[in-house]
């Protein structure tokens, strides 16, 4: 099997010096994933995720940092 065409959807830094990011990754029968990779200094995590489990991941994410007050209300960083 191929290598799936990856392009990057999104890319930041979190705390602590993670670098995260977000690739939509189409394999060459046309199934889409969203591949995560965090990068830790020299270590590499990444994972791909359906469409379904990156929406529940995505609702949950967003739930949790309103919950925190850290969000204004149209859902930007206070800082």
């Amino acid at each position: 099997m191929n290598e799936p065409t990856r392009t990057t959807v999104a890319a930041f830094k979190a705390p602590f010096g993670q670098e995260i990011e977000l690739q939509d990754a189409t394999t060459e029968d046309g199934v889409s994933l969203m591949r995560v990779r965090i990068r830790e200094r020299s270590r590499f995590t990444v994972f791909d995720i359906d469409p379904a489990t990156a929406d529940d991941w995505g609702r949950a994410m967003r739930a949790w940092a309103q919950s925190t007050g850290a969000l204004t209300p149209d859902g930007a960083n206070d800082d």
